[in-house]
């Protein structure tokens, strides 16, 4: 069952538009057109010129990947994989053309999805149920990462806070007004404003157990020695915005809103997280450049003074109007294939329970530890994308203690690939390489990496035959 998510464009700048409140009229207004044709456009009943298409990306202050159907294209992903959870018993052969429906109607298929996300709670802890108007509807990661999607992993009020609190770094120093804090001094300048503006002692010290520890009685900072330098400039950073960016993270919180206490912890701690990143790199400087080194994640990590991760992270949260990065997704997994990190902001589906796909260069990294691999990957829905992966290995407290190891992968679009330093050694016309959102929910057919059969598919075993598939199944 080899289907397509195409999604007509009329659908999606009618839901544009009245995500921003403009009527027909007013829409038509900035594009210069009559708002008949407009209500032709959006009943998909006329085509869109090129000329046009750019009017639209401006007069709705989008990306040319938000117009492509990205949002659909995932909602739609995500609503399969919920709708062909096993434990709910559903067929969904056939089923992908009223997929796609329901995907385009975004209130529905997210209210769909939170009903599967409450349904997974509650198989996962049963007496949340029963406890005393607090019932626990979500995971509280889940709801965090939700969060960020609807957001888009950007968050401008964090950034103005960021480049503000730069600003009288830069000021407190002594620089001249105006003139940028160069990144050489931002560790220094951030240990000072902790200590002369909110009178914060910051200790270096060997400690158990932890990797930073704040007293709010006593006003002592204390990192652990065994932090690398540039995880010690990102907790300084992190404590310095839990004072400085409290009341723009609380006014954000207040407005999302999280069902549970331990839900609004973690978005508080990401983003809290968020606008150390943004002052360790701030957004114009650290895009400029981004696209001068075309997105070299080694370069911005070293110019930067901080980790790759740090980077690639920061990377994925470029997507303020008028100055937009490349849309890119990022994950974090483990050798399990636990997603313990994500964000997608190109339509790249991931996946939400089970694990990732093991053809995957996310998976595949761990067999060369500390080293970039660069891949063309394809869902059989025909979406492409060029996938950047690097796995590392963090530090161990004591002789003997596993090593914890993880993959940062980051990627984008193929269209925009030929932007980022890593196509340069890629034929970007050979056949990518075919992967799943998980084995469950993979239909390419001649895979022998496959674990598990896929759902939409009759296992067809012959006990006078074996084949190089690993799990024989009737095709489309």
């Amino acid at each position: 069952m080899k289907g397509s998510s195409s999604t007509q464009i009329g659908r999606i700048v009618r839901r544009l538009r009245q995500e921003r409140d403009l009527s027909q009229q007013a829409l038509a207004a900035r594009l210069g057109i009559s708002a008949s044709y407009l209500n032709l456009i959006e009943h998909d009943q006329r085509s869109v010129t090129a000329s046009l298409l750019i009017k639209f990306t401006r007069a709705l202050d989008v990306s040319i990947e938000e117009l492509s159907g990205t949002e659909e294209q995932k909602l739609e992903a995500q609503l399969r994989e919920a709708l062909s959870d096993p434990e709910l018993g559903n067929d969904m052969e056939g089923a992908a053309h009223e997929i796609s429906a329901v995907a385009t109607q975004a209130h529905v298929a997210r209210a769909i999805l939170s009903l599967h996300q409450a349904y997974r709670a509650a198989r996962h802890d049963a007496e949340a149920l029963a406890l005393p108007g607090g019932q626990r509807l979500i995971l509280p990661h889940e709801e965090v990462r939700r969060i960020y999607d609807e957001h888009r992993n950007y968050f401008p009020e964090l950034e103005e806070v960021a480049d503000s609190v730069r600003a009288n770094m830069a000021k407190d120093i002594g620089f001249s007004r105006g003139e940028a804090l160069p990144q050489a001094e931002v560790n220094h300048a951030v240990a000072t404003r902790l200590r002369q503006k909110h009178e914060v002692l910051v200790q270096v010290l060997p400690v158990e157990d932890v990797l930073r520890r704040y007293d709010p009685l006593s006003r002592q900072l204390v990192l652990s020695d065994l932090l690398p330098r540039e995880s010690r400039g990102f907790q300084l950073a992190f404590q310095l915005m839990l004072f400085e960016a409290r009341e723009a993270i609380e006014s954000i919180l207040t407005t999302v809103a999280p069902s549970t206490d331990e839900a609004r912890i973690f978005l508080q701690i990401g983003l809290t997280n968020y606008t150390a990143a943004a002052l360790l790199m701030p957004y114009a400087g650290f895009l400029n450049t981004a696209v001068s080194c075309r997105y070299d994640l080694e370069v911005l990590s070293l110019r930067f003074g901080v980790s790759y991760q740090q980077a690639a992270q920061r990377l994925a949260s470029l997507q303020r109007p008028g100055a937009r990065g490349i849309p890119f997704f990022f994950v974090r997994t483990d050798p399990a294939g636990n997603i313990s990190k994500s964000f997608s902001a190109c339509g790249f589906p991931i996946p939400r329970q089970g694990n990732p796909c093991p053809q995957w260069n996310a998976c595949t990294a761990f067999t060369t530890p500390g080293h970039i691999r660069t891949q063309t990957v394809s869902f059989t829905t025909g979406q492409t994308f060029l996938s950047v992966a690097r796995s590392q290995t963090g530090m161990a407290q004591r002789w003997g203690e596993p090593r914890p190891m993880r993959t940062v992968t980051i990627g984008c679009d193929i269209s925009r690939a030929r932007e980022m330093v890593y196509s340069d050694r890629l034929n970007l016309d050979a056949k990518p390489t075919p992967i799943g959102i998980s084995c469950h929910l993979c239909d390419w057919e001649d895979c022998r990496s496959r674990a598990f059969p896929p759902l939409a598919h009759r296992l067809t075993p012959d006990v006078n035959e074996r084949v190089l598939r690993p799990i024989p199944f009737e095709g489309p």
